[in-house]
């Protein structure tokens, strides 16, 4: 991949998935009230999440990212709006946490599991939640059983590991966490800060890259998950899943 194009696509969209930020009170709502709370943010993104965390909880968030143009964003926007005291921005893989062991009280994840896998993530996520602590994450998963051919056939290809929900609540109790609740994203959540400005955006480099065949390649990716979303969202989409370990 030219991870250059990548992220030329991605600059500057102010999500890098689903999300909002009422579904993210509604999760952290789930979560009985802590004081203060120190809550790991993986794979923060652009962070509009962690912004939200911040004023929700009146705690310390720790927000991990290995795109250094996205933490800059988190950062001028943590600025405005007076959270640089609450807000600790690191760049830093999931893949290479080095965190001591129950140092978080709650650990979330909008969107980012699926880069270890739900499962992996529930095992080796664990060690840093302190004992009773909390995991809060969305994860794609099909909403019925049964998708048509057309949208199974693309996620074998791009993201076989997705699951029913049902399958992924097995996968939660079997790794001895306590399920506090779940909903799956609403539509509105992929559209508002994420397709319709990721849509304008590759009209604007479908004609910058109209003589670069490789950004073509990857502008037409782009557009045909978007396209198979408006056609099949109601077969598969986000979940949220909040859950205490």
């Amino acid at each position: 991949m030219n991870w250059d194009i990548f992220f030329e696509i991605h600059k500057n969209i102010p999500r890098e998935g689903s999300g909002r930020d009422e579904y993210t009170e509604k999760a952290f709502n789930m979560i009985p009230k802590i004081e203060k709370p120190l809550i790991l943010d993986i794979g923060c993104g652009p962070g509009l999440q962690t912004i939200k965390l911040a004023k929700l909880s009146n705690g310390d968030i720790v927000a991990i990212d290995i795109h250094q143009p996205y933490l800059n964003q988190l950062k001028k926007h943590a600025k405005k709006e007076r959270l640089t005291d609450k807000i600790e921005i690191i760049n830093k893989s999931m893949i290479d946490m080095d965190f001591e062991k129950e140092k978080f009280d709650i650990i979330w994840a909008e969107g980012s599991i699926f880069i270890i896998g739900f499962e992996k993530g529930l095992i080796e996520w664990k060690q840093f939640i302190r004992p009773k602590g909390f995991l809060a994450v969305h994860e794609m998963a099909w909403l019925k059983h049964n998708p048509p051919k057309e949208i199974f056939e693309y996620f074998k290809k791009v993201y076989p590991q997705i699951t029913t929900i049902e399958k992924n609540l097995e996968i939660i109790k079997k790794n001895k966490y306590k399920l506090l609740g779940y909903f799956p994203l609403p539509e509105d959540a992929w559209w508002h800060l994420y397709y319709n400005p990721l849509e304008e955006r590759l009209k604007i480099l479908k004609k910058k890259y109209k003589n670069n065949q490789e950004a073509l390649k990857m502008i037409r990716q782009e557009q045909e998950e978007i396209d198979l979303f408006r056609i099949y969202n109601k077969w598969y989409g986000s979940v949220f899943f909040v859950m205490q370990k």
